[in-house]
C-alpha cells in the first residue's frame, strides 16, 4: 500500500512538472539584451514586447547586460536559470567570430539558439551632399586612390567590417575601415564628414533620412522602406548579409520549453502588424526555428570561418556546433 502511494505521488509530481511546461509561459519572461539600450537589439526587442502579451498573455522584462561586444552575457548564458523564463538576445556574426579570434569564455556551440527572427542588412551610405552619387562613382574613385577612401563602421570584426572587406574584394578596390564604438558614433562620424562614407545598416538609413544617401543594400531584393536604394546584386556584386538577431536559452532548458518558445517567437514573427513595424524601422525578416537551426548554423559557421580566415581574424578552432 505504501509503495502504491509513493508511486502515485511520484506520478503526480511528474505530471505536475509536465503540466508546468505545457502551460508555458505562466509568468513574466526576463529578456536579456547583451548590449546597451538604444541599439538595434534593443529596438527589435521593444517591438516584440507587446506581441508576447498578445500571443502568450505574459509580459517580458527587458534588461541590459552590455560588455565585450556581447561576450560578457553570452559567456554567462549557461549559468542562468534554465526554466524558459530567462531568454537572451544573440547576434551573428558575433557568436561565430568572437570565439574564432580568442577565448571569450564561450564557444559558438555553447549557445542554444531557438530562433533567428530578423537581420539588419548591411548598407553602404555617404553624406547627402557627397560627390558619390552611386556605387559606380565610389568604385571608380577608389581605384584611383587605393586606401584613401574611408568608411566608418560599428566596431572591429563586426558585420559592418565584414561587409567592407567583402565588398573591397568583390569590387577589386582597397578602402580603409575606421571602427567606432557603436552605431551612434559611426553615424556621427559620417554626418560630421570625418569619413568618406559609412558601412551601416538599413535601420541606420531609416534613422538618418535625407541626411545620408544610401548607395546600396546587401539584400536579395530592395528593402520596402528604402525602394530607391538598389541592392548590390543589381549592381553586379554578390553581397548579401548583415547582423542577424535571435533568441537563445541556457542549454539545460527542457527541450519541450525550447520548442514552445521557438513556436511563440515564430507566431510573433509572422504577425502582419509586427512585420510592418519591423520593416518600417528598416529591419528585414527571417524565420529560422529549431527545426532549421542545425542547417542554418552549419552554413553560418562555414561562411564566417572562411571570411575570418581571409581577414586574418581566425586564431582558434572553437566548437561551432
Amino acid at each position: 500500500m505504501k509503495r502504491t502511494v509513493r508511486l502515485t505521488l511520484a506520478g503526480a509530481a511528474l505530471l505536475g512538472a509536465l503540466g508546468a511546461y505545457a502551460a508555458y509561459p505562466e509568468k513574466t519572461i526576463s529578456y536579456i539584451i547583451a548590449f546597451g539600450p538604444g541599439g538595434e537589439s534593443d529596438i527589435s526587442a521593444r517591438l516584440q514586447e507587446p506581441f508576447f502579451q498578445k500571443y502568450a498573455k505574459q509580459t517580458v522584462a527587458i534588461q541590459y547586460k552590455a560588455g565585450a561586444g556581447g561576450a560578457t552575457t553570452w559567456s554567462q548564458l549557461n549559468n542562468m536559470p534554465a526554466d524558459g523564463y530567462t531568454i537572451v538576445g544573440t547576434n551573428l556574426p558575433h557568436i561565430v567570430l568572437q570565439p574564432l579570434e580568442k577565448d571569450v569564455g564561450y564557444e559558438t556551440a555553447d549557445i542554444a539558439n531557438v530562433y533567428w527572427f530578423h537581420y539588419t542588412p548591411d548598407a553602404l551610405m555617404v553624406p547627402a551632399d557627397s560627390p558619390y552619387k552611386s556605387v559606380k562613382d565610389l568604385v571608380a574613385d577608389a581605384k584611383k586612390k587605393p586606401g584613401q577612401i574611408t568608411f566608418s563602421g560599428s566596431g572591429t570584426n563586426s558585420a559592418n567590417h565584414l561587409a567592407q572587406q567583402r565588398f573591397d574584394k568583390l569590387a577589386g578596390i582597397k578602402t580603409t575601415y575606421v571602427p567606432f564604438k557603436g552605431t551612434g558614433a559611426s553615424n556621427t562620424a559620417l554626418l560630421g564628414k570625418q569619413v568618406s562614407g559609412s558601412w551601416g545598416y538599413t535601420t541606420v538609413q531609416m534613422q538618418l533620412g535625407d541626411k545620408a544617401r544610401c548607395l546600396a543594400v546587401a539584400m536579395d531584393k530592395r528593402h520596402p522602406a528604402i525602394p530607391d536604394c538598389p541592392t548590390f546584386k543589381e549592381l553586379g556584386f554578390d553581397l548579401v548579409g548583415g547582423a542577424y538577431r535571435g533568441i537563445a536559452v541556457p542549454k539545460a532548458t527542457p527541450d519541450d520549453v525550447k520548442k514552445q518558445l521557438s513556436e511563440l517567437i515564430g507566431k510573433i514573427n509572422k504577425d502582419p502588424e509586427f512585420i510592418k513595424k519591423m520593416q518600417e524601422n528598416g529591419f528585414a525578416m527571417i524565420d529560422i526555428g529549431l527545426k532549421e537551426m542545425p542547417k542554418f548554423m552549419a552554413e553560418q559557421c562555414k561562411a564566417y570561418t572562411q571570411i575570418a580566415t581571409e581577414m586574418g581574424i581566425k586564431k582558434r578552432d572553437p566548437r561551432c556546433q
